[in-house]
């Protein structure tokens, strides 16, 4: 049998770290490829892919 993960939180973590992706385009565009590990991880994780 097959458990399947809960990736509601994994989503939020997305949401947050776009949002912050967001503010750094705005804020300090030179700097926003910081947030883009926290971005891809996250999504990844919500898709349940990794």
């Amino acid at each position: 049998m097959e458990t399947t993960k809960s990736t509601g939180r994994f989503w939020l973590y997305f949401l947050i770290a776009l949002i912050a992706l967001v503010f750094m385009c705005i804020v300090a565009p030179k700097f926003f490829w910081v947030t883009l590990p926290f971005v891809f991880t996250f999504f990844v994780k919500a898709m349940n892919l990794l």
